[in-house]
């Protein structure tokens, strides 16, 4: 059936993504002194019980991850905390780390494991403000439908971590850090907004973009932003000349593994791109567009084949209802399709959880916006009510896989037979 091709492509192209696969081939050089692991993000717990597996000596540290996701280790400590709005736990986290990096020295080394999902979990005020506002900055955030560079380049103003803010403080200690990249276009300092690597853009960018996405921000917040206290290092500060970065998975690594199962399943693959952003909706009729012009007239593609994309979209809210990104394009896509023949799609995010629900995303076909309606389910004003968990769970078609262990960002397929 072309749900479990699918479901097979999205399976590889989380296996591709999984850091015990990775993790060992990036290993730094053991340091003359001690070795520090720290980290956050939604992969980080896996990533820290591949490094323990791999490392040649001694090794202690401390990594956060969301709730639900962590992985049992033996010297790295694992702790959980809330996504994607901070809570106390990440606060305390964060706190945490910003203790353990102060006073190492010249011969120690600090690895730092970071995934998608670390800024929410590494909540850390900028002083002045407090835990309620970071809090608030995030919900503004996550409502306002700003891709994620803007959000990580904003939020990085409000902290004391972000922004290569941790590196810097673990000078003179050599810094190293692995990334498992959910941005588009792959930029490490963007992942988790940074907390090891200085982000390139000023704060009066940052203002810029605040007023450009109408954020309401909290006054503390909005003061501190109109002002130039609590600087982030710049990237050619001498503090970071010694560390290093590298990024062991990305959409772009996972997408390829897809085709290449694709291919040798006897069906073309087309990667349309790795860095998809823009309104969930809207890419959703870019690409129904695509799929109908292949199913028609056999172009820019002859069938059947399955069109690969990845990147991170947004989803300005307008409604109450539930759901993420991936549900959000794919009731888009399910009433653009309606009627087609022979066009079946799953998109879903590569860390198991779409938004705040616990699916992974859901199936589409030519039937989907048919079979909602009989199910007392308006699709458009599903969407207009940003409910495509509901409309999804109405016919029985959400894709639910847990939490997978890695996270980068968005997988979509649509085969077109």
């Amino acid at each position: 059936m072309d749900r479990n091709l699918l479901q097979k492509l999205f399976e590889l192209a989380v296996e591709r993504a999984q850091p015990a696969r990775a993790v060992a081939q990036f290993l730094p050089e053991p340091p003359k002194g001690r070795t520090i692991v720290i980290g956050a993000g939604k992969a980080s717990a896996q990533m820290a019980r591949a490094l323990e597996l791999a490392w040649p000596g001694e090794l202690s540290g401390l990594v956060v991850t969301r709730y639900g996701y962590a992985e049992k280790c033996e010297r790295i400590e694992i702790v959980e905390a809330a996504h994607p709005v901070p809570d106390q736990a990440g606060h305390v986290a964060a706190r945490r780390l910003e203790d353990l990096v102060s006073g190492l020295g010249a011969d120690d080394l600090a690895i730092a494991l970071i995934s998608g999902g670390g800024s929410a979990l590494l909540p850390a005020p900028a002083p002045g403000l407090t835990l309620e506002d970071e809090q608030a900055i995030n919900r503004a955030l996550l409502a306002s439908g700003a891709p994620i560079g803007v959000m990580n380049l904003i939020r990085n103003q409000f902290s004391t971590i972000k922004g290569g803010r941790l590196a810097a403080r673990a000078a003179p200690a050599r810094v190293a850090t692995l990334v498992v990249s959910d941005v588009p276009g792959d930029d490490p300092a963007l992942v988790a907004s940074g907390p090891t690597l200085p982000i390139n853009g000023s704060r009066a960018e940052a203002r810029r973009l605040a007023a450009l996405y109408r954020l309401d921000l909290p006054e503390a917040a909005q003061r501190l932003l109109e002002s130039e206290d609590n600087p982030a290092p710049r990237a050619d500060d001498p503090v970071f000349a010694q560390n290093s970065s590298a990024t062991i998975a990305s959409a772009a690594l996972s997408l390829q593994a897809a085709a290449e199962h694709a291919r040798a399943s006897g069906i073309a693959a087309a990667i349309l791109s790795d860095a998809i952003e823009g309104e969930a909706r809207d890419v959703a009729l870019v690409h129904a567009a695509m799929a109908r012009e292949v199913q028609l007239r056999d172009q820019p593609f002859a069938r059947p084949v399955v069109l690969l994309s990845g990147g991170e979209t947004t989803v300005t809210l307008r409604g109450k209802g539930r759901g993420g990104r991936n549900g959000e394009f794919l009731l888009s896509l399910a009433i653009a399709l309606d009627g087609a023949e022979g066009i079946t799609a799953l998109a879903g995010d590569t860390d198991g959880i779409d938004g705040s629900e616990d699916n992974a995303g859901a199936f589409v076909d030519g039937s989907s916006a048919r079979r909602m309606r009989e199910a007392g389910i308006d699709p458009q004003a599903a969407l207009a009510n940003n409910d495509a968990y509901g409309a999804f769970e109405a016919i029985g078609d959400l894709f639910v896989t847990g939490p997978t262990g890695t996270n980068v960002n968005d997988f979509r397929a649509i085969l077109v037979r």
